[in-house]
């Protein structure tokens, strides 16, 4: 056998390795989610009372879904007066036009909401985010990306975990709107589902804990640190 066939030969056997690690993977993932199927996180206690939650919508040239969006924010089952929204606008195009048209009229119905748009995306949306936090007036906040649609009940489920002194961030997972509209909407369903059901599932039931990939990877709300004297005296545990 030549140098070059060994070569070619060990290659073939390191990938085929490789891809034999992930395969098992996959089925371990699929093993401690059928153990812990069932295990749903319940809060730990009721809230004493209802906490000010300030909500960020990061959007960027997003004209198609912004208006959708705070529509929805807006429906949620909350008190006006406790609820604080920031339309986080990056963007270049007609979407700042018609973020500031949709906040104006939101506003006039007595929500305190406001369009912050930034020229200079220093950050990018994470940029975005630690922007609008610096005028943030809530105990908690809650992240959602453009083409979300939270469901009314979103904080009054999400905010009783946080009881819980333990923890600091509660994240959901993604439903879909068009999930029967074709083939190509179905699969990627199929495998939207395979990442927050069985991934997330099972490293949740095993661990306690889940992962994510940042604010992107779903809705999700956490506690904001609290500050005395200029100080944080709470660090809260971000998405990792």
């Amino acid at each position: 056998m030549s140098l070059s066939d060994t070569v070619l030969l060990g290659a073939y056997f390191f990938i085929l390795t490789i891809l034999a690690i992930f395969g098992w993977h996959r089925y371990f993932l699929i093993y401690i989610y059928r153990k812990y199927a069932g295990g749903e996180a319940q809060p730990a206690g009721a809230l004493d009372r209802l906490p000010v939650v300030t909500i960020q919508l990061p959007v960027y040239n997003e004209m198609y879904v912004v208006d959708r969006l705070v529509q929805a924010v807006c429906r949620m089952d909350y008190p006006k007066d406790l609820m604080e929204i920031q339309v986080l606008d990056d963007s270049t195009d007609e979407t700042t036009a018609i973020a500031d048209m949709v906040v104006a009229r939101h506003a006039e119905l007595g929500f305190d909401i406001r369009h912050i748009h930034r020229t200079d995306r220093t950050g990018f949306k994470a940029g975005a985010l630690e922007n609008g936090l610096r005028e943030a007036r809530g105990e908690f906040v809650a992240i959602f990306d453009a083409d979300f649609l939270p469901r009314t009940d979103f904080l009054r489920r999400c905010l009783p975990h946080f009881t819980d002194p333990k923890v600091a961030v509660v994240q959901t997972r993604w439903g879909h709107l068009n999930e029967d509209y074709s083939l190509l909407t179905k699969i990627q369903s199929i495998m939207l589902d395979g990442h927050f059901i069985l991934e997330h599932g099972g490293r949740f039931g095993r661990a306690g804990s889940g992962t994510s990939t940042g604010p992107r990877a779903s809705g999700g709300a956490r506690r904001l640190p609290t500050r005395a004297a200029g100080s944080t005296t709470r660090s809260p545990r971000t998405w990792t």
